[in-house]
């Protein structure tokens, strides 16, 4: 019989293990894992650099990062944030660095420092970590008279007074905890790039620049995306999203794009991925001001071909292919280019529409949007509000980020309230 059982060898299972033991030392803790490594999505994350938070330290802030969650993490972040994250590592000899865009990751750059400080804070604590050990039943039973928890893996049955669940998203999990009567959220993918065809971009992967992307508006039955990723309001229903934008070999990626992903995931999911974009690759302007732009440049630059000219802040060989796709022929000087034309362009780097035919995953850094409902959790504790004894961690409940630390923020924040309420009831 140990004390708790932790069903997930990954970021949210180990923070939580090593939490409980730290503040209840005589506890018997394992960890069920159903692979025969431990946290492989450490390992993968950030480039395999681990990207460990974000150095937003707002709880207010923090929570703006999340399409699922963003309410009720509010509570959480006020007890556990980025800056006591921080501190858990640094306590442990582990610097961590802030980047420009506010991720945060290990001085070492290699995940392998995450992974080495939590196996050896496990091995130092006595937590036992069981591998190869996929769980197929979860069961509440009694023994001697007292709740207790039946965990039954592959290889064999194990019983415990408190259960963590720690295991992201996993359907087999999912569906022993409906069996539990939780409600579980439909999963959807939520990081992913949008997949285009399209001549203006097809032979410029790797070009990458600040852009401004709507998704058009498109109604579904009643239902309309009306999320606004950016504090000037936007005009239309939209989903909107500013930031650096990716031209990849199929289609478009970068933190634009992710954005909108994530805070559009169940809509885009109800459209298949078949949706048309606008983007702006000159956020500073608007079409009417970019052709009176242009139009000054006609008059200076009129010796010169508009193709060559590169008159604006984008990158050349996206102006080359906007240019094009505005009808101006190679040779054409600005002197002798139609107000039509100037118009097209204008639309093409202001508005331009692109058609978004599927999507892709963004590298290894799998994130989900579903999981245990959350009206079915009490996020001062992490239990379940539905089974006593029960507590969650990480992406296992309907709770998810957009890229940049904040999903394992969440993991470790989750991980380690609930071990404070585990360590604190069973002590």
């Amino acid at each position: 019989m140990f004390d708790v059982l932790i069903v997930g060898g990954g970021a949210a299972g180990f923070y939580a293990a090593i939490h409980i033991a730290e503040a209840n030392p005589n506890l018997k803790i394992a960890i069920l894992e159903r692979g025969k490594e431990v946290l492989t999505k450490v390992k993968v994350s950030g480039g395999g650099r681990c990207n460990v938070t974000h150095a937003e330290f707002d709880p207010n802030e923090l929570v703006k990062n999340y399409p699922r969650g963003k309410k009720e993490l509010r509570g959480p972040f006020h007890t556990y944030c980025s800056g006591d994250t921080i501190g858990f590592f640094e306590k442990r000899g582990i610097a961590l660095k802030i980047e420009e865009d506010g991720r945060m990751f290990p001085e070492s750059n290699t995940s392998q420092t995450i992974i080495d400080c939590f196996t050896r804070e496990v091995e130092h604590l006595g937590i036992k970590v069981l591998r190869n050990s996929s769980v197929v039943d979860i069961q509440k039973i009694e023994e001697n008279s007292i709740d207790s928890w039946m965990v039954e893996s592959i290889q064999k049955k194990y019983y415990a007074k408190k259960l963590l669940v720690a295991t992201g998203s996993n359907p087999k999990i999912w569906k022993l905890l409906k069996k539990l009567g939780h409600s579980i959220v439909p999963p959807v993918p939520s990081l992913f790039t949008f997949n285009i065809k399209d001549e203006r971009i097809t032979n410029i992967p790797g070009v990458a620049t600040h852009a401004v992307v709507e998704v058009l508006a498109k109604s579904i039955g009643s239902k309309e995306i009306t999320i606004n990723l950016k504090s000037k309001p936007a005009s239309k229903t939209i989903l909107e999203s500013e930031g650096p934008l990716l031209i990849t070999h199929w289609g478009m990626s970068g933190p634009a794009i992710l954005k909108l992903s994530a805070w559009g995931a169940r809509e885009l999911s109800d459209w298949n991925y078949k949706f048309k974009i606008r983007v702006n690759w000159l956020p500073d302007y608007h079409e009417d001001g970019l052709l009176q732009l242009l139009f000054q440049i006609k008059e200076v630059e009129s010796k010169k071909t508009v193709l060559r000219t590169n008159a604006v802040a984008i990158p050349k060989r996206l102006w080359i292919n906007l240019v094009k796709a505005s009808d101006i022929s190679d040779a054409l000087k600005w002197a002798d280019v139609t107000k039509i034309q100037l118009q097209k362009l204008a639309k093409e780097i202001t508005a331009g529409e692109y058609t978004v035919d599927g999507k892709s995953t963004f590298k290894e850094e799998f994130v989900t949007a579903g999981g245990v409902d959350l009206k079915e959790v009490n996020f001062k504790t992490y239990e379940s509000k539905i089974v006593t004894d029960l507590f969650f961690a990480g992406e296992v409940i309907n709770v998810d980020a957009i890229t940049g630390g904040f999903n394992f923020q969440n993991a470790w924040t989750g991980a380690y309230i609930a071990a404070k309420a585990i360590a604190k009831v069973t002590s």
